[in-house]
């Protein structure tokens, strides 16, 4: 035997798993959906964050001086030990600026998968752009923010122009 159907809730009404209609908010990495309404010890988590990402930072920073070690015990020479510093530098910091432009815009995957190696390397760079953005807020809440207002409106808009059965309307003659 086969089950009817469940009505459809109306707009603004809870559905039986008690979420809203509509779209629902993207959860960010360490945060889930607390960025929301700021609920569910957001305050906590980005005081983890923050401090998480600063000590993972200084924690790359300390195996990368055991790395400059190794190649100063081998005697590669000062090019080599200034080609890898630079190197680095260079990489921490086009990663840390494309870490902080992906918290207000979306890469296109073609890209990101381009720059992974790059990411890869400027580790210390991603990670101080998190401690950086989570002193002001979640890492990427502005751009999940703004997309989901943006969803919230348009849902809004198209289920507010519904009104009544449309097979029901009166035809002019």
């Amino acid at each position: 035997m086969t089950e009817a159907p469940a009505p459809q809730p109306s707009a603004g009404t809870p559905t039986p798993s008690g979420t809203a209609p509509g779209p629902q908010p993207e959860p960010l990495r360490f945060f889930g959906t607390t960025w929301v309404a700021h609920d569910g010890g957001y305050g906590a988590r980005r005081v983890g964050v923050a401090v998480g990402s600063l000590v993972a930072a200084a924690a790359g920073c300390f195996v990368l001086r055991f790395a400059y070690e190794g190649l100063a015990i081998a005697a590669v020479g000062t090019f080599v030990n200034l080609l890898v510093v630079v190197m680095f530098a260079i990489c921490s910091a086009l990663a840390f600026r494309r870490t902080w432009e992906g918290f207000t815009r979306r890469h296109d995957p073609a890209s990101q998968s381009s720059t992974r190696g790059l990411m890869t390397i400027g580790f210390v760079g991603t990670l101080l752009a998190y401690f950086f953005r989570s002193l002001a807020e979640a890492p990427g809440e502005k751009l999940h923010r703004q997309e989901y207002e943006t969803a919230r409106t348009q849902y809004e808009k198209r289920t507010t122009r519904r009104t009544g059965n449309p097979s029901r309307k009166k035809r002019k003659r």
